[in-house]
Formats: C-alpha cells, sequence, structure tokens
C-alpha cells in the first residue's frame, strides 16, 4: 500500500476516536471542578507520555536542540534511542502535562468562560498597562504556558479580540472546538483565508491574538527566520498586521503558577514603526519567544516537528 493511502487510512480510523476525544472533553471537562480537572488532565499527560514513543523521541531532540547538543544547518528528527537524562526526562514529561492541562483549560472555559478564566488566570501590571494604551494591539505568543488563556485575559482587560485557528481532525471536529474557544466572546477566524477577516478586525479597533512558534510555508506567507539558530520558516503575521493596520505589538506568554493557575507575563513591545522592517521585526518575536522557552523548556510544546524543512539557496543568503 502507498504512503498516502496508508496516511489516509489512518486518518479515517482515527476519527471516531478524535470525536469520542473531543466529545469526552466538552461534555466531561465543562462539568468538573478547576481542581479535578486538573488531575484528570494530569492523568491523560502520564498516559501520552508513556505510549507516545516517536513524540518522546522527538520532543528529546528538540530540548536538545534548546540547548545546543544538537546542531544541523536543517532537519532535526527525533532521536534514536530515547535516553533522556533524568532533567531531560523531567522537562519532557512536564511538557506533556502542560499541553494537557492547556487542552482541559479550553474545554473547562466552555461553560461560565468569564468566571473561570477569572478564576484561572491573571494579567500582569504591564500587561494590563499595555493593553490599556494600546487599542487595538497585535499580541503575540508561542506554545508556551496555557496559549488558550492569553487572549481571553485580554478580552478581560476589554479588548475585542481574534484569533486564528487551523483544522484539527475533521472539519466538524474543528467547528465543535472553535465553538469552544468562542465561549468566553473572542473570535476565531479559519487559518485559511485569515487576511481580510483579521485585517478588518483592526480597522474596527478589535486586536489580534497571534501563534508564530510553527510551520508556515513560503507559498502561505512564511518567512525564514533562525530558531534556536535553526533556519524555520514562520508566519509574518504580527509585524504585517502592525505595519498595515497600525497597531503596536506585545510578545507574551502565560507563566503557569504553583496553584494550578497562569499569569500572562510581558516579553517585549514594539511600537508600529518597528514593524516597517517585516523580517527583522518577525526574527525579533522569535528571539523574544527563544529567550522564555530557555527559561521554562518544560512549558513548551516539544513534540511539534519545527525543524523539518531546508531552506532553499536564497533563504540561505538571508539568513546569513
Amino acid at each position: 500500500m502507498k504512503k498516502k493511502n496508508v496516511k489516509a487510512l489512518k486518518r479515517v480510523l482515527r476519527r471516531p476516536f478524535e470525536w469520542l476525544g473531543v466529545g469526552l472533553g466538552v461534555v466531561v471537562f465543562s462539568n468538573l471542578p478547576r481542581k479535578w480537572m486538573i488531575g484528570v488532565c494530569d492523568f491523560v499527560s502520564a498516559v501520552m507520555y508513556r505510549f507516545d514513543d516517536k513524540g518522546r523521541r522527538r520532543s528529546l531532540a528538540n530540548l536538545r536542540v534548546i540547548y545546543g547538543k544538537i546542531k544541523t544547518e536543517g532537519i532535526v528528527r527525533p532521536v534514536e534511542v530515547y535516553n533522556p537524562s533524568k532533567a531531560e526526562e523531567k522537562i519532557v514529561r512536564r511538557s506533556y502535562r502542560n499541553m494537557a492541562r492547556t487542552v482541559g483549560h479550553a474545554f473547562w472555559t466552555c461553560r461560565n468562560a468569564l468566571a473561570r478564566v477569572k478564576a484561572a488566570g491573571e494579567m500582569s501590571e504591564a500587561g494590563k498597562n499595555f493593553l490599556a494604551e494600546n487599542k487595538p494591539a497585535v499580541t503575540v505568543s508561542g506554545h508556551i504556558g496555557c496559549w488558550e488563556i492569553l487572549s481571553q485575559l485580554a478580552f478581560l482587560e476589554g479588548h475585542k479580540m481574534m484569533s486564528v485557528a487551523k483544522d484539527i481532525g475533521t472539519s466538524g471536529m474543528t467547528k465543535l472546538l472553535m465553538k469552544a474557544r468562542t465561549s468566553i466572546g473572542q473570535e476565531i477566524v479559519h487559518a485559511n483565508g485569515a487576511f481580510r477577516p483579521l485585517m478588518q478586525g483592526l480597522k474596527d479597533g478589535k486586536s489580534l491574538g497571534l501563534l508564530v512558534d510553527q510551520v508556515v510555508d513560503t507559498k502561505d506567507g512564511g518567512i525564514w527566520v533562525k530558531f534556536f539558530g535553526h533556519p524555520i520558516p514562520v508566519s509574518a503575521a504580527p509585524a504585517f498586521f502592525s505595519a498595515k493596520g497600525k497597531a503596536p505589538v506585545v510578545v507574551a506568554w502565560s507563566r503557569p503558577l504553583k496553584d494550578g493557575r497562569y499569569r500572562c507575563e510581558v516579553v517585549a513591545a514594539y511600537k508600529i514603526e518597528d514593524a516597517r522592517d517585516i523580517r527583522g521585526m518577525t526574527q525579533r518575536c522569535i528571539f523574544d519567544l527563544e529567550r522564555v522557552i530557555r527559561r521554562h523548556p518544560s512549558c513548551w510544546v516539544l513534540n511539534y516537528n519545527f525543524f523539518r524543512n531546508l531552506p532553499d539557496e536564497k533563504a540561505k543568503a538571508v539568513l546569513n
């Protein structure tokens, strides 16, 4: 059987389990007290860690990229054998836990969203001040901490928020997840064709919430930057929308607290004039996220395939 056909078959076989997972998430997680929800998430993350062999091996490879233990000019593959030190294993386990808690939070806030977001997170003083002084704004983050709560907290500070979402599983499942994410009042637009509604949103005074630590093909508007010293094509949307929509940029993340809550903290802020250099601002935002990830690698989604593309000669010239 051809590789494409095998992948297609796997997607078909996976759909019932995806629906089951989302259905249970919406029904079960939204009805649990917060502490119970966190406990269930931690159990699920332990199961995921146990059985996700390739994910563990990719996580270890990405972790070693962060600390310079793996050096390459392009593709970073999962380690062949999962042989972490005690410190590395602890970080990878916590990364899985962080992912599970973030997904759990998205489902948990399907009900009584305003009250639950207030109970689950807080905005730092620097964040409050920036948001109070800049409407609209382009908020930038990555898949670190609880990325689901960032736009929710900005919404509580009086900003009408718009975010972007990609397909997850089937179209029906994507719609269900989008509905969960809009429960507090923020708008979610599909990644395909997102430019026009996002630009119109800025013109209407709405702020944007964008995640930039993921691969975006150059044909879809991605530009090559250095991420932990490795080439990766990412979205230039934050700088572009800032320049065209005349809105400042803030890079932030949600720091997990010991009690299971989150605090949104500002990493860096940029003026509209800074966005004139689209590539320069995009690289600076990526460097901002790098600093946070180096200090808190267990809060980052380590099992994502970040370093999977090779730059062409033109991109290499720009990167060098």
